[in-house]
């Protein structure tokens, strides 16, 4: 098996020794080439090359970001023709590397990278290759979740705050939503969302669109906006038409407790939707897969349903 390793030695927590053991681990089994992520963008560029030279699989350790710009590279853009096999690209597997790898752990893989080693390990023995479906906007493919409002501006930032030199902790993602929530200068503007089949709700403040769940982790502790969205079917919305802290502390504490339907009157959800429109009059704050893009006042979310196959069991059990 011919696999490519690609590892960003700049994820939140690696290590160059859990590298070089990661490394040898895999050479010891398959033909791998080592690949260090050197720029932003450069992973993206390894992931397109793997699948044009046929690699069998390609091994990413590193966070939630390098992963997705593999899986951008090795599907291409979702305007391109639709004329791929996934099943003739390589399969993708991970190895947690940052902060939260939410994308790994909603697959069921081990947050500790060494028993994380081994499941993959086992996986790619068995040929364990199993297809999902992704999310996509602004011409890029997301993982398990996008959003506008409120949530982007907590990951804009964070994203301040690493360029500082702070780490990506849970603690710190936790403080920085609830002050996000509490400054009196963080307002994002409101926009209206649309979905199939519904009146466009008007007025939304925040609003998140995942492709899986759980939307995040606190520690170990999952997240679910949409319980009922997963890698099987179409997306997830959900959508708030107020940032007031009141409200917002009561549906707060029903995610944080696990609530199988979170529920509030400034809420709207739904599950296994084909598609999403964001519509603003301007242009508000956006991430992706916990990375910021700027702000737009349009979003178009799509879903294509089995479009990159991963080394995971078939119906994952839940990562903590």
């Amino acid at each position: 098996m011919r696999v490519m390793l690609v590892t960003n030695p700049f994820a939140t927590f690696t290590t160059p020794a859990g590298r070089d053991t990661l490394a040898n681990t895999l050479s010891a089994r398959y033909d791998v080439d080592v690949e260090h992520t050197t720029h932003r963008g450069h992973a993206g560029e390894l992931g397109a090359r793997a699948a044009a030279q046929g690699y069998d699989a390609v091994v990413v350790h590193g966070g939630d970001g390098t992963v997705n710009e593999v899986v951008n590279g090795i599907l291409g853009a979702p305007d391109r023709p639709d004329s791929v096999d996934p099943a003739r690209l390589p399969a993708l597997g991970v190895i947690p590397g940052g902060s939260a790898n939410v994308f790994a752990r909603a697959l069921g893989i081990d947050r500790d990278p060494i028993v994380a080693t081994a499941q993959l390990i086992a996986l790619l023995d068995q040929g364990s290759r199993r297809p999902i479906s992704l999310g996509h906007t602004l011409n890029r493919w997301f993982l398990f979740n996008a959003g506008m409002g409120m949530d982007a501006i907590v990951v804009r930032r964070m994203e301040d705050k690493r360029r500082r030199g702070k780490k990506a902790t849970a603690q710190r993602y936790f403080f920085t939503t609830v002050s996000s929530f509490f400054s009196s200068s963080v307002n994002p503007p409101a926009f209206t969302v649309s979905v199939p089949d519904h009146e466009p709700i008007e007025g939304v403040r925040f609003g998140f669109v995942s492709n899986t769940g759980p939307w995040t982790y606190f520690g170990t502790r999952p997240i679910s906006t949409n319980p009922g969205t997963d890698f099987d079917h179409g997306l997830g919305v959900f959508a708030a038409t107020s940032v007031g802290v009141l409200r917002n502390i009561m549906l707060g504490s029903q995610l944080l407790t696990g609530s199988d339907d979170p529920k509030a009157a400034h809420l709207f959800r739904r599950d296994d939707v084909d598609w999403v429109r964001f519509t603003g009059s301007e242009p508000a704050d956006v991430q992706m897969d916990g990375d910021y893009l700027g702000k737009h006042a349009q979003m178009e979310f799509g879903c294509r349903r089995d479009v990159l196959h991963v080394a995971a069991a078939k119906k994952a059990p839940e990562a903590v």
